[in-house]
């Protein structure tokens, strides 16, 4: 309602007011059959189905848009959003896309959403709240009444405690449910191993990647000193080819050791001819190491255990650790309960190369030595007791 009343109202020429949400299909389910329904009955409205967009009489449109492909909104203006469910939105996707295309025309934003911990949405909603420019709302269900009681104390009694303080209390310190990362992250950061992480120029640079081909690729950037793994960095970008990764990693000046890839690097590209193994080994001129393929869980845990040994950089792995704070587990509403496989959302892709550093890391660990030998004496000793144990268990 607040998007078509600012769009009847707008009086620069073609307005533009956008209702954003993760996807696209959950922006058509939540959205547009209310924005049909709320500008049935004005005069001169086009609904466009296909564009899920309604014009109006003085050229303003009101628009659904998914942040899934949030890169399809780059260069585009707004003078007005609703940005829904924003912590289950990429955090890239305000900074980078959504606040620049509300700068020309100074237009306003709205974010809504329940909390999944503290992300980026934590962040603003704390920024709201001391900023006299913004204005900040909690609706807590056992406050605004809107639910009868007994509807509460139901979902009580059904849901576990952090789910009930996340979904009706709007708790952001609840713990995102099916969250594989949470209990170790939290722990990093009750530790102070999540904060200044500085560059050692004197140890070799290592990175991680998940490579995407018409999606996005995820860098980690990491030193290893003895027990120790120091993630000093993480990049992460979509629709661009292997040069630009190149470019980046030329760009931060670090001195590289090994980059680690991901097992299917060696398939060749229908398109080239040449794998990406090839192409980042011509780009750098360093080679690259191909990591075994594992089962997903088994590299799950492996990443788990990993980051018992982290320090992670706050300011340049802040992208991230949002999304091994955001990868969770795949909820199945056939069975009501979490799959035994991650949920595919843009927190994979900084996951799924954390998965590559976790093993990457185990395998730079050196051999545990064999234990020492025995001598003589001890090994026949050794056999004479065995014998007489025995020979008195026959006695």
């Amino acid at each position: 309602m607040d998007l078509i009343d600012a769009a009847l109202r707008c009086k620069k020429p073609d307005g533009r007011f956008s209702y954003v949400s993760p996807t696209y299909t959950q922006s058509k389910d939540t959205a547009w059959s209310y924005l049909k329904r709320f500008t049935n009955d004005i005069p001169g409205v086009e609904q466009r189905e296909s564009d899920l967009m309604v014009i109006f009489p003085n050229g303003s449109r009101v628009r659904l848009y998914g942040a899934d492909n949030f890169d399809r909104l780059r260069g585009t203006y707004a003078d007005g959003m609703v940005i829904d469910e924003y912590a289950d939105i990429d955090p890239r996707a305000w900074p980078e896309v959504l606040r620049p295309s509300l700068a020309d025309r100074q237009g306003w934003c709205v974010f809504i959403g329940t909390p999944k911990g503290r992300n980026d949405f934590y962040k603003i909603h704390e920024n709201a709240r001391t900023d006299p420019a913004w204005f900040s709302l909690v609706l807590r269900a056992d406050e605004t009444h809107i639910l009868p009681q007994h509807e509460l104390d139901d979902m009580r009694q059904m849901l576990t405690p952090e789910q009930y303080a996340q979904e009706l209390l709007c708790s952001f310190d609840a713990a995102v449910l099916g969250a594989y990362f949470a209990k170790e992250l939290d722990e990093a950061q009750n530790a102070g191993r999540i904060g200044d992480v500085p560059y050692d120029p004197l140890l070799p640079v290592h990175t991680a990647w998940d490579l995407g081909v018409g999606d996005s690729t995820a860098i980690w950037f990491f030193q290893v000193s003895r027990a120790e793994v120091r993630v000093i960095d993480y990049y992460e970008a979509s629709g661009y080819g292997l040069p630009h990764y190149a470019a980046v990693l030329t760009s931060r000046g670090y001195n590289y050791g090994t980059d680690y890839l991901p097992h299917d690097a060696q398939a060749r590209q229908l398109g080239t001819g040449r794998s990406l193994w090839e192409t980042l080994h011509s780009l750098t001129n360093r080679i690259p190491r191909v990591l075994a393929q594992q089962n997903l869980m088994d590299g799950i845990n492996a990443a788990r255990i990993s980051i018992a040994s982290c320090w992670f950089d706050t300011y340049k792995c802040h992208d991230g650790l949002e999304a091994l704070r955001a990868y969770r587990a795949d909820y199945d509403d056939k069975r009501k309960a979490f799959t035994d496989r991650p949920r595919h959302d843009w927190a994979s892709h900084g996951a799924d190369a954390f998965r590559y550093l976790g093993l990457a890391w185990r395998q730079m660990q050196p051999e545990k030595p064999p234990p020492p030998p025995t001598d003589h004496w001890d090994r026949a000793f050794s056999r004479a007791s065995q014998s007489t144990v025995e020979s008195w268990r026959v006695a």
